[in-house]
């Protein structure tokens, strides 16, 4: 069966699985005095060297002065149960998860509440309705690509743009996958404002997944009683048993209810509750395919829900798509490791602060390029100044409507000589003209930037 962290078969190593806390417990009950002075007095911090260490990791670093490898370990769990904040998702052995908000959890989200639902600091760009639609768009497409290539999907980047911004059907499943999870992404900003219910995650599984799936039956609904799985790595190993059929109706409802807020009684930060979600679906594995699918859609509509708006231009999958082995490692570290979800958080908390950057970079980039544009527009001969001062503005206002008379007007020519203009712009395929009533209104094409660049 397929990994329902990351949806392909599990090629990582499975990390070493830590040592038993109560045997480590009985095994240096006998240990001298000094050795626990030691360990207590060092059972002060949940990280080492600035990091959150997982067994796997611990066991190749220098303990101490001291203590053993073991001692060493045991010292850390001390601490972090110490510090646990507790979640209401139960494994299938009943047993609670939880998460330490050590370094850097808070400061990151700081960072993200800071910069994430208001407009002081963000891109003017995706600030102004006038330019943020090809921004939005532009990251709609990259999240439906890179998470369907999470899921296995082979399409190129330039085969999946075409495809959705010309509006052509899919020839494949890869590209059914892309085009499911653009239409998912789009639909999640019209979901956020409704409280979470088994009946919407099974419209979103169903959105996501319709004509991608081997049994066609299995989209919008719960797998069944017959249809237990496990997961198992490359060499057969078993490394995950998602919780049973007849217990997902209730495990979803409990799902909903942390997702509304209901649960736990206490506070918990609405990135740390999205982002648990996104574990949360993840782990129950509640559909035969799709699950990691709809897990990140399920993150997206808990982030827009709670006022994060730039969400909707931030693609986590271009990020997790690049090391997918770190995206399955975060849950086994979790699932190992006495349910400890920090190894999940402080990962996906990385992905976050990545993609960020990123949207900050691409918008950069993406401006200095208008900007270098309109400097080569000023020696552009092909074109004459009035079109050159129109293609200009248009570059900055891309959904801006000309008229033969508004750039009449703007350059106080005669009406022959601002039709002829706007003609040749069209004819040049720069701009785009529709005739509304008796007036005709040019509009900048959507790839002008392109087209400009493939003038003489």
């Amino acid at each position: 069966m397929r990994n329902p962290f990351i949806g392909k078969a599990l090629q990582m190593r499975v990390p070493r699985r830590p040592p038993s806390e109560s045997a480590l417990w009985e095994r240096y009950a006998g240990a001298s005095k000094a050795s626990f002075e030691k360990l207590g007095r060092y059972s002060g911090a949940p990280l080492v060297e600035g990091k959150y260490l997982h067994w796997d990791k611990l066991r190749h670093y220098t303990p101490p002065e001291g203590l053993n490898h073991e001692q060493w370990w045991l010292a850390l769990k001390l601490t972090r149960e110490y510090r646990a904040e507790r979640l209401p998702l139960t494994s299938t052995d009943n047993r609670g998860f939880w998460y330490v908000p050590c370094d850097p959890i808070p400061e990151r989200l700081r960072q993200i509440d800071l910069g994430m639902g208001g407009a002081i600091g963000m891109p003017e760009q995706i600030t102004n309705t006038e330019t943020r639609d090809r921004y939005y768009v532009n990251s709609l497409i990259q999240e439906a690509i890179t998470s369907s290539q999470l899921e296995g999907a082979a399409t190129t980047r330039e085969v999946a743009k075409e495809m959705i911004r010309t509006k052509r059907k899919p020839r494949d499943r890869s590209e059914r996958m892309i085009l499911n999870n653009f239409q998912t992404m789009r639909a999640i900003s019209r979901m956020k404002d409704e409280p979470l219910s088994k009946e919407l995650i099974l419209k979103l599984h169903r959105t996501v997944t319709v004509g991608t799936l081997d049994k066609e039956s299995a989209a919008g609904r719960w797998r069944g009683a017959d249809e237990q799985v496990t997961v198992s790595d490359a060499y057969g190993e078993v490394v995950h048993v998602p919780p049973r059929a007849e217990s997902l109706e209730e495990r979803m409802g409990a799902l909903c209810d942390f997702a509304n807020g209901k649960i736990p009684a206490g506070f918990v930060h609405p990135v740390i509750r999205s982002i648990a979600l996104h574990f949360w679906l993840a782990y129950d594995h509640p559909f035969l395919d799709g699950n990691g699918r709809t897990a990140r859609a399920l993150f997206y509509w808990s982030m827009l829900r709670h006022g994060y708006w730039l969400f909707e231009f931030v693609s986590i999958s271009e990020i997790m798509v690049k090391a997918p082995s770190r995206y399955g490692r975060a849950f086994l570290y979790t699932e190992t490791d006495d349910n400890d979800l920090t190894y999940f958080i402080v990962y996906h908390l990385e992905v976050i602060d990545r993609a960020i950057r990123q949207l900050h970079a691409y918008i950069e980039t993406k401006a200095e390029r208008v900007h270098a544009l309109e400097e080569e527009l000023k020696g552009m001969a092909i074109l004459n100044h009035r079109q050159r001062a129109l293609i200009g503005h248009g570059l900055r206002h891309p959904h801006y409507r000309y008229t033969v008379e508004s750039h009449r007007t703007s350059h106080n020519v005669v009406y022959e000589t601002a039709r002829r203009d706007l003609l040749e712009l069209q004819d040049r395929g720069l701009l785009r003209g529709r005739k509304v009533g008796k007036t005709w209104y040019f509009t900048p094409v959507e790839d002008m930037e392109q087209r400009l660049a493939e003038l003489p």
